[in-house]
C-alpha cells in the first residue's frame, strides 16, 4: 500500500473527492480527511488518530530504544552480579530486553499519540487556511490510477505527492 496525500481548497470539493473514490473502488477506511477545528466533516472519513499522531514511529523508537537499553541492562546485571547463583546469561537478557521493548513502546506510544504526524506537518499551514487534507491507502498497482483520476476533474486538488510505504495494519 501507498499513502497519496492531496489539498482540496473546501468541504463540498472533498466530498466530490470521496464520492470519486469511492466510485474507483477505493474503501472509505482508506480515506483519511484532517481539517482546521470548526471546519463541519460530515460526509467526510475523518482521520484518526493513529493517522494525525506520532504513534506508529513513536512506537518503533521506543521499542527499539527500550530493547537496546534492556539487553544492556540485563548483560550488566549478570556480569556484575555477586551472587552465588549460576544465571543464564542469554534469558536474562532475552528477558531484559522483552522487558524493555514493552516499557519503553508503552511510554513512547503514550507520547507519541499527543505528538503531531511527523508526515503531516509540512501541510500545517494549508490546513489552517481552511484546505482539507486528504490522505488515500491504495495498493501500489493503483497509485497512477488514482493520482490520474484526481487530475482529471475541475476540483482545484494539488496532489502533494505519496508516502513510500504505510504499515498494513491500522
Amino acid at each position: 500500500m501507498r499513502r497519496l496525500y492531496f489539498l482540496i481548497p473546501n468541504v463540498e470539493n472533498a466530498r466530490k473527492v470521496v464520492d470519486k473514490l469511492l466510485l474507483a473502488r477505493v474503501e472509505e477506511r482508506h480515506m483519511h480527511a484532517v481539517a482546521k477545528e470548526g471546519i463541519p466533516m460530515e460526509g467526510l472519513p475523518e482521520a484518526r488518530f493513529i493517522d494525525t499522531g506520532d504513534l506508529i514511529p513513536a512506537l518503533a523508537r521506543g521499542g527499539a530504544i527500550g530493547a537496546v537499553t534492556g539487553a544492556v541492562t540485563g548483560f550488566v546485571a549478570v556480569y556484575f552480579s555477586r551472587h552465588e547463583i549460576i544465571l543464564d546469561i542469554n534469558t536474562v537478557v532475552l528477558v531484559a530486553a522483552l522487558a524493555g521493548v514493552f516499557v519503553g513502546g508503552l511510554a513512547a506510544s503514550i507520547i507519541g499519540m499527543d505528538t503531531p504526524n511527523s508526515r503531516i506537518t509540512r501541510f500545517k499551514q494549508a490546513i489552517a487556511e481552511g484546505q482539507i487534507l486528504m490522505m488515500v491507502d491504495v495498493p501500489k498497482n493503483k497509485v497512477d490510477i488514482i493520482s490520474d483520476l484526481m487530475k482529471s476533474d475541475h476540483i482545484k486538488i494539488e496532489s502533494q505527492g505519496t508516502e513510500p510505504t504505510i504499515p498494513a495494519f491500522p
